[in-house]
């Protein structure tokens, strides 16, 4: 279901994220995010001149190759539109990142060593949905290969415990998704469960 109808408007500012996962045939899986800040009106900058309508204020870049663990192991940032001059001077902090695990106390983690002054704002923000595309694409694929994620709509053919358990509300060990596809973790009513078995 979509938002509801607003009233009449004006557009007036439009932020980009897009993030890609890739698998490297190195073993090594490379994430990257990608921001673009565009206006719908032209503005006068003291670095750039005008900036025109749709043209990008920010366009950053951020790339992170994490291993099978989710361990950072490289990081790299760039800074193509901008509108300061000093801008591009801070990309090289994200490397900081490297040797972090994207896991419990991450965004903790990466704000101690990348907020306020120490990052670019843009460029910090993007860490948090790059982080997310890190793990959407590495665990299908690594769960599949392992037998974890039920084929359809059934049941898994694994009886080792999904790393995706009580990660949202879908995935409470005591939900009927878990009920459904991996009962053997499951801990609501278990007399529906062995029911059906």
């Amino acid at each position: 279901m979509p938002l509801s109808a607003p009233p009449e408007r004006t557009p007036i500012h439009t932020r980009s994220v897009e993030c890609r996962g890739y698998r490297r045939t190195d073993g090594l899986w490379d994430i990257e995010g990608h921001l673009v800040d565009t206006k719908s009106y032209a503005f006068a900058n003291a670095f750039r001149g005008t900036i025109q309508p749709g043209e990008a204020l920010h366009n950053m870049w951020l790339r992170l190759t994490v291993t099978d663990g989710l361990e950072i192991v490289a990081a790299e940032a760039a800074t193509d539109d901008h509108p300061y001059d000093l801008c591009p001077a801070i990309t090289p902090a994200y490397k900081k990142l490297e040797g972090l695990k994207i896991g419990p106390g991450f965004t903790r983690k990466v704000k101690s060593l990348l907020g306020g002054v120490q990052g670019c704002t843009h460029v910090t923000e993007l860490v948090g949905p790059v982080a997310t595309t890190a793990f959407q694409t590495i665990y299908p694929i690594l769960a599949r290969e392992r037998g974890e994620l039920p084929k359809g709509h059934g049941r898994s053919e694994s009886s080792h415990r999904p790393g995706l358990l009580n990660t949202c509300h879908v995935y409470a060990t005591d939900s009927e998704v878990v009920r459904r596809h991996w009962p053997d973790h499951y801990t609501g009513d278990r007399t529906t469960v062995d029911a059906e078995v």
